[in-house]
């Protein structure tokens, strides 16, 4: 990872490269791929009163640069939360990471685990599920493989060769496209 400091204005003390550098290496613990991280120190005016104005540029490889500025009256504060903000951009952009490499599972989840699925799902959540329809059928081989997993829809190929649906209505009965 690139480092780099930078000042505007003001005079870049050493407490103030060292304190800026350890909150930078805080952000290694994302192992996000950082190419390079850039700080920029300067005055700022905020509302006619002194401040100060932190400014981190994060180069991700295959990602977005995120730039994150905090304004505040005390530099340290400043550094601080502008640390935090780049924190929670990490945490997510790895977060994304890790759920689109778990969501990429290609393991086959046998008949009678299906109803096992069903029992611990959130709301709005995708729950896969493998399908044994994998020749031609009828319908009453359909509804009974829908009755039989306690499913809300299967789509299959009938006897003729077109692709239908047969779905579980709310009224208990059965539909079919």
């Amino acid at each position: 990872m690139n480092t780099s400091i930078v000042s505007r204005r003001i005079e870049l003390t050493d407490p103030i490269r060292e304190y800026i550098e350890s909150a930078m290496s805080q952000l290694d613990k994302y192992n996000l791929d950082i190419i390079a991280i850039k700080a920029i120190i300067s005055d700022a005016k905020k509302e006619k009163k002194e401040a100060f104005e932190i400014e981190f540029t994060i180069q991700l490889a295959g990602r977005d640069t995120v730039v994150i500025k905090q304004v505040d009256k005390d530099l340290y504060a400043a550094i601080d939360i502008a640390i935090e903000r780049a924190k929670k951009v990490l945490r997510r952009y790895k977060e994304k990471v890790n759920n689109k490499i778990h969501s990429h599972t290609n393991e086959k989840t046998p008949d009678n685990d299906i109803p096992q699925l069903y029992s611990d799902v959130e709301d709005g959540e995708i729950v896969p599920s493998a399908l044994d329809i994998d020749k031609p059928v009828d319908v009453e081989e359909a509804l009974e493989f829908i009755k039989k997993g306690n499913m809300m829809f299967v789509v299959f190929d009938d006897m003729d060769g077109k692709r239908r649906t047969l779905y579980r209505r709310k009224d208990g009965r059965f539909g079919l496209y």
